[in-house]
């Protein structure tokens, strides 16, 4: 399985992956590109990464949630490319027996994310103008 693809992430895949009658609580969290008001005119952000580390560092991360919440299933996908204002960049999707351990699992691997995964963000703005963000 590929943690990273270059064309728009597909949901219904991912809960598929996640899918087990014996769960009783499954959680999905979409981080999209936005436009907000202290983001300036942002029309895409153009995703660049180091993509082996990627893989190797987002298996990591699913693994640990794995083992903290037993009986758990999880997975995600992180997009790279140019990802236009409204569509998911990165999408985890977590189920377990209960629905607190699928929310736990499911922020601990969108958290951890955000702090080891080697993924550089440009944001373009309407005037065609750019800007290198932290991640």
């Amino acid at each position: 399985m590929s943690f990273v693809t270059k064309t728009r992430i597909d949901v219904n895949a991912l809960l598929a992956d996640v899918a087990d009658s014996s769960l009783g609580g499954t959680v999905v969290f979409l981080g999209s590109v936005r436009q907000g008001e202290e983001d300036g005119p942002v029309v895409q952000i153009e995703y660049t990464a180091y993509e082996a580390m990627v893989e190797a560092e987002f298996g990591r991360i699913v693994s640990e949630a794995t083992l903290r919440w037993p009986g758990s299933r999880v997975t995600a996908r992180h997009r790279l490319g140019s990802v236009p204002v409204g569509e998911p960049s990165i999408a985890v999707v977590a189920s377990a027996p209960h629905r607190a351990e699928a929310f736990e699992a499911c922020r601990h691997v969108i958290e951890e994310a955000k702090k080891r995964l080697p993924v550089w963000k440009k944001e373009i703005f309407e005037d065609g103008a750019h800007a290198w963000r932290e991640h």
